[in-house]
């Protein structure tokens, strides 16, 4: 299993799925380029490039001599995934996207927008905490939204930025995506309060063959955390039933 997460967290999110998982899986936790452990590795001023940032798993996967495994994703990792599903193809057994971006709605792009325009004025954690009210707006919910600034204090303004200038490409990616679907069987989990991005998923998965939709109960955008339960069962269940 290769997990991959969000932006602005690490490896640090997949806490409460690593004990289900490990009983039946070999886990590899990555951490993005710039983030957690990795963010040594690239200098303050190096731009990025978003396929790099997927390559860097395939590299990874290569130099640990992975050839093929399933990939759970959370937020903007869904989107890591699907770009390193269409440059490798052949690596992936399967596909869980979690809280998953497949589409930028007018609403994010207005906020891609202001985001642009702001961050070199606003600290960027102003803007950051104004994103995580946004996709984690329940009270329900608070300690993930928590975990999720936390986790953006750590990355730093220099990487934010970084991160906020791909958004173009990003947004390409999807347009892609929407379209091409993955080489592998896929399931979306979705927390039934992610009012931002369930809509679309759902619209999504009726155009695709090897996709299907699972909404989880009491929970928003960050599922594995706020349900991790209910994404770590049905999560292995769909490994099992694909694997025969």
């Amino acid at each position: 299993m290769v997990f991959v997460h969000g932006a602005g967290g690490s490896n640090v999110v997949w806490f409460r799925q690593l004990r289900d998982f490990k009983k039946y899986f070999n886990v590899l936790l990555v951490d993005l380029r710039g983030h957690g452990k990795s963010k040594a590795n690239y200098s303050k001023e190096e731009l990025y490039r978003f396929d790099e940032i997927a390559l860097d798993v395939v590299k990874t996967m290569d130099h640990l001599e992975i050839e093929k495994a399933h990939f759970v994703g959370i937020s903007l990792g869904c989107i890591v995934i699907r770009a390193i599903d269409k440059l490798a193809p052949e690596r992936a057994e399967s596909i869980i996207l979690g809280g998953a971006v497949v589409q930028f709605s007018k609403k994010i792009n207005v906020l891609v927008s202001i985001a642009k325009l702001l961050n070199s004025i606003l600290p960027y954690m102003w803007l950051y905490r104004l994103n995580a009210w946004i996709l984690i707006p329940s009270k329900k919910n608070t300690q993930s939204r928590n975990l999720f600034i936390r986790e953006a204090i750590r990355l730093g303004e220099k990487e934010f930025k970084k991160w906020l200038r791909m958004s173009d490409e990003i947004r390409l990616a999807l347009q892609e995506f929407i379209v091409k679907e993955a080489s592998a069987p896929v399931l979306y989990l979705m927390g039934d309060r992610d009012y931002m991005f369930l809509p679309m998923v759902s619209d999504l998965v009726k155009k695709h063959f090897n996709s299907k939709l699972e909404v989880i109960s009491d929970s928003g955008h960050v599922c594995n955390l706020d349900q991790p339960d209910v994404f770590n069962e049905r999560s292995i269940q769909f490994i099992k039933a694909i694997s025969g």
